[in-house]
């Protein structure tokens, strides 16, 4: 331990207790969970140990007195959730080497390495792959992945917080499970930043591990939010989601440092940021960068060695830069809008001063009034220690279904031994055996009604009862596919000439005509023609473009977050946001009430135009679009009645065309729990839901196969038709398919979150429901009522309509 001691007192370091704590555990044999804070050194604390290892190892002497430089082989697995924290993660990894007198070999192996790297990394010729989840399932469908991986010793997972909760932690469940039975003795250690369920997460990456250790890390860094507030008396919107109002503060701020990080929820926020900040940019435009996970590696990686390097003043991102990647020169992190959780929050604010014993700084940018509120609840939950929990998905049959077809390509499987192996994750502890052979027959024939077809037959059962892939074009095609990252079709957006900018979603594409102008990769561009999903674009000189909008781009509000900001409505802080909301808030108590953590507020207001019936229950906007889709199908069921709705992070408003009766009672049954999954089945069209949803299992189950290289690639309406037709003819021709059960469960569980909102339901009927009759919108109600008309057909736009009401209560409010 000496050596590495050393090193660290050669940067001016000394090994925190935790890193110590870590290294011991490691070379004892143990695998566990480190839960620290980003930038408290936790990469260091989990490559110590391998380090310790290697250097206790004994060396061979020399042959003839001459040194011979090791073969590499691969020891140290280290698997990351992105691929521009994989590309810092392999540098910070090759920094102690050398000192230690170590030639190991660092390798990469993401969608962004070079050909070199993913060579080497096939060979298995590096002693440290950096790789994603993706990545290692495709590194395992080679007959020979195992053997090149003979040698490993340890696996770290990065960031596991962030895989913890969708399909992509599923994949590498099974894999690492693959892993330690062919490696008995291979170690695992988790790395978290920010999780509040820990004893779940270290379960489910180490199933057959009980009471491994948990290592907590150094105390959480101190966090100092930063509010840009308006002047008082300064009129501010009472919803919005830009917050562009804001530029000239925002530009301010950014230059009273060296460098910034100016994180937006979404790519085309980012996109209109950045087009705004270089339209008013004092200085050199290079200095200004733009990055998400739409824009090409190449783009991306600029901006990152930019950061790097300290040649930028300003780099506009979104989640693409919100994990682990390390910038100790970012001197300060903006937050445009809420980051609707406290995660998030902490992650983001994480990425300022990025070093040891340091504290990290966000300055929250208001796009709206109410989103200060979300600012003063952050604040709160920070102050508490609230953190979201991540909840793991189970049962995933297309993961499991791609996951067996991989390993028929790697060498084939045995049916009975892959079965117990995969109820071993905790994915699949509760995988039955009539799950188990749909899926058998799924990858063998696609299933029953499908057994006709021979593209769907990509898995043999051979004489000797080992699965095996045989066809090299199932094999491409698969390996093409590996993954669970899906969205709608994109088309890549390149010059005439050269450069690749990055990709954006079909349907957008599909509505400009040539000479359209749109803005993109922080230029502003002209199509010149769209061909086999390529838009060749040259730039364009002045004027303005349309901005690209990516589909499920909008992050919703945390059950957590949401919950401290009624505990902040009920008891005002003395925080710099609440202070400023004071007269807003007044307002709101004036006209109806403020909500509270013990309370429903439900508001009845009439105007010209009908009644509306707003609710507040703070649940997020996906559980608040169920509960009124259910109280709309209620309210019908007692008077024949038309009712549309809208939903936002904090409520919902429904719209009767006949107006309606309600009292406390009444709606106390309206808000009941009680059947509700066959109210929601009647109130929604589950079955659209989930032929929706089919498409996206459909593709991460390989039934939807890519195109081979060098053809035509399949467009999104291509893939829209085919997953369509498939689900009609399993859905009259085998309806017991385990991917149309999938769709069913993923819709209730997932899009319609039946858990939450069986939970909202139950917590709202443990409340008082005070009902209020306030004769005009209010700060709360507005936003709920200007996100309704953007469903009218109207020859004004949104935001046009949106302002002239906006005016209109201010000037009768006097606000």
């Amino acid at each position: 331990m000496a050596r590495l001691v050393d090193w660290f007192a050669s940067r001016g370091w000394a090994p925190l207790p935790f890193q110590k704590n870590v290294w011991r555990q490691y070379l004892s044999g143990a695998s566990g969970l480190l839960h620290t804070p980003t930038g408290s050194g936790k990469t260091l604390a989990v490559f110590g140990g391998p380090l310790l290892q290697a250097l206790s190892a004994p060396r061979p002497a020399p042959a003839g007195g001459r040194a011979r430089k090791a073969v590499p082989a691969l020891q140290v697995l280290w698997i990351t959730p992105l691929r521009a924290l994989a590309a810092d993660t392999a540098r910070a990894l090759r920094e102690p080497l050398g000192a230690l007198g170590l030639d190991w070999q660092v390798g990469l192996r993401t969608g962004d390495a070079s050909a070199r790297d993913k060579r080497l990394a096939r060979e298995g010729r590096v002693d440290v792959l950096v790789t994603t989840p993706e990545s290692l399932a495709l590194l395992l469908s080679y007959p020979d992945g195992l053997a090149k991986m003979r040698q490993l010793r340890c696996v770290v997972v990065d960031e596991w917080h962030e895989l913890l909760g969708n399909k992509r932690g599923v994949l590498l469940q099974l894999n690492l499970r693959r892993l330690r039975d062919a490696l008995p003795a291979l170690q695992v250690w988790g790395l978290s930043a920010t999780l509040g369920n820990l004893e779940q997460a270290r379960d489910v990456l180490l199933p057959d591990v009980p009471d491994a250790p948990l290592v907590a890390g150094a105390r959480p860094r101190p966090v100092h939010l930063d509010t840009l507030l308006p002047a008082h008396g300064e009129r501010f919107p009472w919803a919005g989601h830009l917050g562009l109002s804001q530029l000239q503060r925002v530009l301010e701020k950014l230059l009273t440092v060296r460098t910034s990080l100016l994180f937006t929820n979404t790519r085309a926020q980012a996109e209109l940021w950045h087009q705004a900040l270089a339209a008013v940019w004092p200085e050199d435009p290079s200095t200004l960068a733009l990055h998400h996970g739409s824009l090409d590696p190449a783009v991306r990686r600029h901006a990152e060695q930019g950061l790097r390097e300290g040649q930028l003043r300003c780099v506009v991102a979104t989640s693409s830069l919100d994990l682990g990647v390390d910038f100790p020169a970012v001197d300060q992190v903006l937050q445009i809008g809420s980051p609707k959780g406290i995660a998030r929050l902490l992650q983001r604010a994480g990425r300022a001063r990025h070093r040891p014993g340091e504290s990290g700084t966000l300055v929250c940018v208001p796009s709206h009034a109410l989103e200060l509120v979300e600012y003063a609840a952050a604040r709160h939950a920070l102050a508490a220690g609230v953190i979201e929990a991540r909840r793991p998905p189970t049962l995933s049959l297309d993961v499991l279904a791609q996951h067996c077809v991989s390993c028929a390509l790697g060498g084939g499987f045995e049916p009975d031994a892959l079965f117990a192996q995969v109820r071993r994750t905790h994915a699949f502890a509760a995988l039955d055996a009539t799950q188990w052979q749909g899926v058998l027959e799924f990858i063998v024939q696609g299933g029953r009604a499908l057994s006709q077809y021979p593209d769907f037959h990509k898995v043999v059962r051979d004489e000797d009862g080992v699965y095996r892939v045989h066809d090299r074009r199932v094999a491409l095609r698969h390996r093409l596919s590996i993954g669970t990252i899906t969205s709608d079709g994109s088309v890549s957006v390149q010059f005439l000439r050269g450069g690749r900018l990055g990709a954006v979603e079909e349907q957008f594409l599909g509505r400009l005509r040539p000479g359209d102008r749109f803005q993109f990769a922080g230029r502003l561009l002209e199509l010149v023609r769209l061909e086999n999903l390529t838009a060749y674009v040259r730039l364009a000189k002045g004027g303005d473009g349309l901005v690209p909008r990516w589909q499920g781009g909008r992050l919703p509000l945390s059950e957590a977050l949401g919950q401290e900001m009624e505990a902040v409505f009920a008891a005002p802080p003395a925080s710099p946001e609440m202070r400023w909301l004071a007269p807003l808030l007044t307002l709101q108590s004036r006209i109806s009430m403020l909500p509270g953590p013990t309370s429903l507020l439900v508001e009845m207001v009439r105007r010209r135009e009908g009644q509306f019936v707003f609710v507040y229950p703070f649940a997020g906007r996906q559980v608040n679009e169920g509960v009124a889709a259910l109280m709309a199908l209620r309210l019908a069921r007692l008077q024949p009645n038309t009712l549309g709705y809208a939903a936002n992070d904090y409520g919902f408003v429904l719209a009767p065309a006949r107006p309606v009766d309600l009292d406390v009672a009444g709606l106390r049954v309206l808000l009941q729990p009680a059947g509700l999954l066959d109210d929601l089945r009647d109130s929604l069209n589950l079955a659209e839901l989930a032929r929706r949803q089919f498409r996206d299992i459909a593709r991460v189950s390989g039934m939807l196969v890519p195109a081979l290289p060098g053809r035509t690639p399949r467009s999104l309406r291509q893939l829209q038709a085919s997953s369509g037709l498939l689900y009609d003819v399993l859905r009259q021709h085998d309806p017991d398919h385990i991917l149309l059960g999938l769709a069913d469960r993923e819709v209730l569980h997932g899009q319609l979150d039946l858990d939450s909102l069986a939970a909202t339901l139950q917590r709202l009927q443990a409340r008082t429901l005070c009902l209020q009759a306030p004769r005009t919108l209010g700060p709360l109600s507005f936003p709920l009522w200007a996100e309704r008309l953007r469903g009218q057909l109207s020859n004004e736009d949104w935001k046009t309509r949106v302002k002239r009401a906006a005016a209109q209560l201010e000037t009768r409010h006097g606000t």
